[in-house]
């Protein structure tokens, strides 16, 4: 009965009235209070005691707890929550900073849920985007695939941003796929037009002398340029005309000048082999798989299998992209683009309409009680149910932007493994990238997933804005020109105009933002060297980063790779700010792939008598070295002094560190075992390379404690955990003292470094993201991986929960929020509605 309500309840089964509906509505809304009923969700508060000395009257409504007629004796949170003898106040096993410990065991640990009322609905889309692009309903605007306009004229004048957007879309679509393009539009009317303008885009190919932009191009396609994908393929005439022709696939090399030396891509002189149908030369766009797989078929060693959603040697076989969150099983991923099924909506589809079952809704949309709008707003523009649900603060907003921000990035890779944390194989089954970028991809999934997260922005604490600027960074190297036009080829000057143009966008579109001018917005900077080239526009917004510069010794770029140095982008663009404020932003961990015999093997585990070497750090250390970086600016020389003092492997000289010692190992050399080799050591080294490294996890998630050197840069979690329980941090002047502080630690203080290692690394995880994937792959194939059996055993909080307890933190203790709070329903206690600290 219930079953066969709620299907009647999907909208676009209707044939009835508004009327019968808000019939059917509130039969639901009574399900869903007896299930409210059944399954209470508020945790009970019989233990909190109120410390009335600690707090300031506050307008609260009847939803927080109130013990004003108890009378309950005063509890200090400095002595029911008493910090150790390193300043740490415990927190679900973290040791955190007194001050914020302090409140998050007081506060958080007892935290309500509270009423949120979502709206489902909203603008519709003119032809439903006619099939080519997904509605944004809050704004009535097309998300358009590629190829495909949502605007038939914009004035450049009248609409800055959009027509701004549109020019970069259209230079992007052609450039990615040729060096040279001529974009032709029609613009046959003025307005919003449902995607069905087509781009028509002409990709021409010309030959380029002394390959100004080095020999890695991939953007310049010397047959066929699909101008829907932005890529280049074999084309008509050829046994196989979809077949990729990336990168360096199409072209003649000029052989080496020295027998060793690299070959030379020659750009101008198209490799008219790789169309041949003779199997004795190395071909590819005629090659039958069968005769290249048994032998009677040669292949082009430079040509590959690069875009995604193709596999097997020769791209025949069709798989899965990657798109966010896999379109949550409500559409179809196209290339890197969910194309939602009817009723869904949003970047990955997890958005409801009125069309869609309410069984079919996300969790973080349920339970739910459903009001129904009358039949004279039904009729007008807008059509909303109002979803009543119980949530716990921090609510988080996710701005659904165009898709030149995420979408188009994705299905525009030319490289399947660049900017993501998984792909699929032949079998559709996932493999886990080691892109050290994929912690973007992975957070951006789990907050859209999250039960913290709201389609109601008036209710929201924070404002999350998604721009993937690992994708925007990789596809700058795909199309230098895209940089070299504007942007004196500095990929970071090209990052700094996205953000900047998603700053316009919301700004323009949405009214959240001036309410704290951008104070509550988070933005997530995950390249080299962070939000260093964030634009001067959103530099009062929350940072995230992998890359924690103050400023303080490190006062400009550090990167040794020249596109991404920012000290040359001029001031007007990026004002003069830090690259990290730990004030107000926050380093998050790099992504690690989940490897599911690290997990069984325990190697975090491991106590101190089973770790034999005193230190270790294996990387390159520079050019001294057999195949280091050629830079000395590189890792600020950090790397090159610790070589220096106790290099345990002969640089090129033969000669070893001046300190080099039987317990201590810096090498170059990869170790057969890297994480039995970290896992087998008391201290680990944690240095920059260019920028960020991930050594600071390697280090935790194999029960290392971590030797920080990188003077003025802040670490994951820095600011908020307390580093002297559970790491080292040295000035990079002592550097040769280095072993000697490392000996000088006795068993106690080494002991109980080693046991809160192993309380956090869990937070080191972005086990939500994996998890997911989990699902999607339990109800794809019926079972699970190795790796998701291994993931559903940890219970400690992970990456996510562990950024849901500091923004809840730094809700009620940043001193600019007292002013903002708007009333709002918080779900505690009083005393926990300004700092206790």
């Amino acid at each position: 009965m219930g079953r066969d309500l709620l299907d009647l309840f999907s909208m676009n089964k209707w044939r009835c009235s508004w009327s019968l509906a808000a019939t059917i509505a509130s039969v639901l809304a009574l399900v869903s209070v007896v299930h409210l009923v059944s399954f209470p969700l508020t945790p009970t508060l019989n233990n909190f005691k109120i410390a009335q000395d600690s707090c300031i009257p506050a307008n609260v409504s009847a939803e927080f707890p109130s013990n004003r007629d108890q009378e309950q004796p005063a509890v200090d949170f400095k002595l029911q929550f008493p910090a150790d003898l390193h300043g740490a106040v415990v927190y679900q096993g973290a040791p955190w900073k007194a001050e914020i410990g302090h409140w998050l065991a007081g506060c958080d640990s007892v935290i309500k849920e509270v009423n949120i009322t979502e709206i489902i609905g909203g603008n519709n889309c003119k032809n439903d985007c006619s099939g080519q692009g997904v509605c944004n309903r809050e704004l009535g605007q097309c998300r358009c695939f590629h190829g495909y306009s949502d605007l038939s004229f914009v004035h450049w004048g009248t609409f800055p941003l959009l027509s701004f957007l549109l020019k970069d879309l259209w230079q992007l679509h052609c450039a990615s796929a040729s060096l040279f393009a001529n974009v032709q539009t029609n613009r046959p009317t003025v307005g919003r037009d449902g995607c069905t303008e087509q781009l028509q885009l002409e990709c021409n190919y010309e030959g380029l002398p002394d390959q100004p932009f080095g020999r890695w191009v991939v953007s310049i396609c010397p047959a066929n340029c699909d101008k829907t994908r932005a890529m280049c393929f074999c084309g008509e005439g050829t046994k196989y005309p979809n077949r990729p022709l990336a990168e360096t696939c199409g072209f003649q090399f000029i052989p080496p000048s020295k027998p060793d030396g690299p070959k030379l891509v020659n750009w101008s002189q198209i490799d008219q082999d790789v169309f041949t149908t003779n199997g004795s030369k190395r071909g590819w766009c005629n090659v039958d798989p069968a005769d290249a797989y048994s032998g009677k078929a040669k292949i082009k060693e430079e040509c590959d299998c690069k875009y995604d959603g193709l596999w097997g040697r020769l791209c025949e076989v069709p798989v899965e992209s990657v798109c966010i969150n896999q379109c949550s099983r409500h559409g179809h991923c196209r290339g890197g683009f969910c194309q939602c099924h009817n009723g869904w909506y949003g970047v990955d589809c997890s958005m409801p309409s009125v069309l869609s079952s309410i069984t079919e809704w996300p969790s973080w949309l349920r339970p739910a009680r459903i009001d129904i709008v009358d039949d004279a707003r039904a009729n007008g523009k807008k059509i909303n149910l109002n979803a009543v649900v119980a949530k716990k603060r921090p609510l988080i907003y996710v701005y659904d932007l165009p898709p030149e921000f995420n979408s188009l990035l994705l299905e525009g890779r030319h490289f399947k493994l660049e900017c993501v944390n998984r792909i699929y194989d032949d079998k559709n089954v996932t493999l886990w990238t080691d892109q050290l970028y994929g912690a973007q991809m992975a957070l951006y999934e789990s907050l859209l997933a999250s039960p913290h997260r709201t389609l109601n922005g008036e209710e929201a604490d924070f404002f999350f804005v998604p721009v993937l600027d690992s994708c925007i960074i990789t596809r700058a190297d795909d199309a230098p020109h895209l940089s070299m036009l504007e942007h004196m080829g500095l990929r970071s000057s090209l990052t700094l105009e996205y953000y900047k143009k998603a700053y316009t966008h919301i700004v323009e579109q949405y009214p959240y933002w001036n309410h704290s001018s951008g104070r509550d917005h988070i933005w997530f900077f995950s390249w080299d060297e962070g939000a260093c080239y964030a634009p001067k526009e959103i530099w009062n917004s929350m940072m995230l980063v992998h890359w924690g510069n103050t400023n303080s010794k490190h006062n400009h770029s550090t990167t040794a790779y020249w596109a991404d140095n920012w000290d040359k982008i001029p001031s007007n663009k990026r004002g003069i700010h830090p690259c990290f404020d730990p004030d107000k932003d926050l380093v998050l961990p790099a992504w690690k792939v989940p490897d599911a015999n690290v997990l069984t093997s325990k190697l975090w585990a491991r106590s101190h008598e089973e770790r034999k070497t005193l230190f270790y750090f294996n990387g390159n250390l520079g050019p001294a070295y057999t195949n280091g970086r050629p830079e000395d600016s590189y890792s600020m020389g950090i790397r090159q002094k610790l070589a220096e003092e106790f290099g345990s492997s002969p640089n090129k000289d033969g000669v070893l560190g001046k300190q080099h010692a039987k317990d201590v190992i810096v090498t170059p050399e990869r170790s057969e075992n890297y994480h039995l080799a970290l896992a087998s050591s008391v201290f680990c080294g944690v240095f920059p390379g260019d920028g960020w490294s991930g050594r600071m996890e390697d280090s935790i998630l194999q029960g290392c404690i971590p030797v920080v050197i990188q003077d003025g840069i802040f670490l994951p979690y820095e600011n908020m955990l307390n580093y002297d329980s559970f790491a080292v941090r040295l000035s990079e002047e002592e550097i040769p003292n280095l072993i000697k502080i490392l000996r000088g630690f006795n068993e106690t203080e080494i002991k109980f470094k080693l046991e809160n290692v192993k309380k956090i690394w869990q937070r080191f995880v972005y086990r939500d993201s994996v998890l997911l994937e989990a699902e999607r792959q339990k109800s794809a194939f019926g079972h699970v991986d190795d790796w998701a059996i291994e993931f559903l055993k940890l219970t400690e909080d992970d990456v996510s929960a562990t950024l849901m307890q500091i923004l809840h933190y730094k809700l009620h203790n940043d001193p600019w929020r007292k002013q903002v709070r708007h009333n709002k329903q918080f779900g505690l206690p009083h005393q926990c509605l300004v700092s206790t600290s």
